[in-house]
């Protein structure tokens, strides 16, 4: 593949996109408003994914306690994925299945936002995170690929962008990412 039809891909994919914006666009309001709720009320938005996804929560989280655009006071935000003594050892004791599940458990509470990355929807860990989640009222909010996987079904809010691509389907979490950081950092300054 050359590299115009790799940025041809991309393109494409976020045209996708783009034909399916009056849902995304409603949904990632409800997710923008959820997070500023969050946020203003003293809570948190919280990262988690696999691979890529991890580095995309890291990259995420980063930009709400540092800045995005403006400089303010750093906005409440952690990645679950930055441990990894942590996450080894929950994986060694419990499973790999239980890494975020278990740092939900501990260092999540009833107001926070979970943001779940997992391209298919269908990381267990992921999910089970979400489950956590849900069990101690905490908002869960997916960003998934075309069909949303098993995370759709535990998620208040799951945003599937229209690919089947791994890496193009990252490209646009990041898009969605950074259009809820903006909507956070502006509501809460």
């Amino acid at each position: 593949m050359t590299y115009k039809n790799l940025f041809t891909e991309s393109i494409n994919a976020h045209l996708s996109v783009i034909e399916d914006l009056k849902k995304l666009e409603d949904q990632i309001a409800r997710v923008c408003e959820m997070c500023l709720f969050s946020v203003k009320s003293g809570h948190r938005i919280i990262f988690c994914g696999n691979g890529g996804s991890a580095a995309d929560s890291q990259h995420l989280a980063a930009e709400l306690i540092g800045k995005f655009l403006i400089d303010r006071r750093p906005l409440p935000a952690l990645a679950l994925t930055v441990n990894t003594s942590q996450m080894t050892a929950i994986g060694n004791d419990f499973g790999f299945e239980y890494i975020f599940s278990r740092e939900i458990e501990v260092n999540g509470s009833k107001g926070d936002v979970l943001i779940a990355l997992s391209t298919s929807g269908n990381s267990q860990n992921v999910i089970n995170a979400a489950e956590k989640a849900n069990s101690l009222g905490i908002k869960v909010v997916g960003l998934t690929g075309k069909t949303g996987g098993k995370l759709i079904e535990c998620a208040d809010e799951c945003i599937c962008i229209p690919s089947t691509s791994t890496p193009r389907t990252q490209e646009a979490h990041i898009l969605v990412g950074h259009i809820i950081c903006e909507a956070i950092e502006s509501g809460a300054c």
